[in-house]
């Protein structure tokens, strides 16, 4: 077997591997009008929020590793910032926010994602949103973080979650994730959704825009996905816009939101002009047998085991790179990481109708 055939039948079984439990249900009308506003009122008065680059990544190494491709030479992580903001509203199925407790425990998302798996139990996990004014598109086709027995995003970074994805060695370790993605979205020009349900060798499919109120259920760690540009081209990504930039509400008028760089306001919004998505995810047991697995920690990863692993198969692989004392950090060693697990969307536009 030659070396381009090892590469085929790698992107081919990363294919299978890549792909949701089942193409994403798209749902309507999930939230009330309360609802709505509490979640929106707790974006408008607990800011300032920074941006999604800002939240999960410390280097350029690390972004890539988590989206897929090279890196180019002198491209900093301002130069990719979007005005894509992120905050939690609960994380480790812990609810920052009383006047959200029902919500986050919604009897009606839990059995959304139930149905969606076909599973006995759930439990609530992450609550997040993005908020977003005029902006190009954000990180390329991309997956969310994959869990696994041992290593979560409480005590590992994002791109390692999705080096080990992308790698097909630790696929018996994932635990099972569904979410429920929401939009709020007015606007007429672009702000779609795009995702590779058939994995990433197969055609991506888009939920267009204007939307409200209106999102899928989905298992999107293991499904590329990406959310498109929207707003007027001219408005998209205004000068200023930095790694380090803040979105805040305008105290004086409610619905204004103001984008700043340190004490430098950049741009300002309305809130019918932003783009607003709220991401409920939750942990799936498909009985009570994998409920204790994943409980009882009784067949867990360890970083040392990950990484150990890792380096056996870049080894078996014949990859030359230097045995890193600090793998969490070497940069070297995670672009050596990138270089070996590296499949993206072949793909990139849905074709016309």
């Amino acid at each position: 077997m030659n070396a381009k055939t090892d590469i085929t039948a790698y992107r081919q079984r990363l294919n299978q591997v890549m792909r949701p439990v089942a193409d994403p249900i798209i749902v309507d009308d999930v939230y009330t009008q309360r609802e709505y506003d509490t979640l929106l009122d707790i974006v408008r008065h607990r800011g300032p929020w920074p941006t999604i680059l800002a939240h999960h990544f410390k280097t350029m190494e690390e972004v890539i590793a988590t989206t897929s491709g090279q890196i180019q030479e002198g491209v900093t992580l301002d130069d990719i910032t979007r005005p894509n903001f992120r905050g939690y509203f609960a994380s480790s199925s812990v609810c920052y926010y009383p006047e959200l407790y029902e919500t986050f425990y919604s009897r009606k998302l839990i059995e959304l994602v139930k149905n969606y798996w076909q599973a006995e139990y759930v439990r609530p996990d992450r609550y997040l949103f993005n908020m977003s004014g005029p902006m190009g598109e954000g990180l390329n086709p991309h997956v969310d973080a994959t869990t696994f027995r041992g290593i979560t995003h409480e005590n590992t970074p994002v791109w390692l979650q999705n080096v080990m994805v992308k790698s097909g060695l630790f696929g018996d370790y994932i635990v099972k994730m569904g979410q429920v993605i929401v939009w709020w979205y007015r606007g007429a020009i672009g702000g779609s959704f795009t995702y590779w349900p058939d994995g990433p060798l197969g055609m991506p499919k888009m939920l267009k825009a204007p939307f409200w109120n209106r999102g899928v259920v989905v298992q999107n760690e293991l499904m590329f996905h990406r959310g498109d540009a929207s707003g007027p081209i001219e408005q998209r990504n205004p000068p200023g816009v930095k790694f380090r930039s803040v979105l805040a509400s305008d105290p004086s008028d409610r619905d204004r939101w103001l984008l700043k760089t340190d004490d430098d306001i950049i741009a300002h919004y309305r809130t019918d002009d932003m783009r607003f998505l709220v991401h409920w995810s939750a942990e799936v047991f498909i009985d009570m047998a994998e409920c204790k697995k994943v409980m009882d920690h009784t067949d867990d990863l360890t970083h040392e085991r990950v990484f150990d692993t890792l380096i056996r198969d870049m080894r078996a692989q014949g990859v030359e790179f230097a045995i890193p004392t600090d793998p969490l950090n070497d940069a070297q060693f995670i672009r050596a990481l990138i270089k070996t697990y590296d499949i993206m969307p072949e793909i990139l536009e849905v074709p016309a109708a």
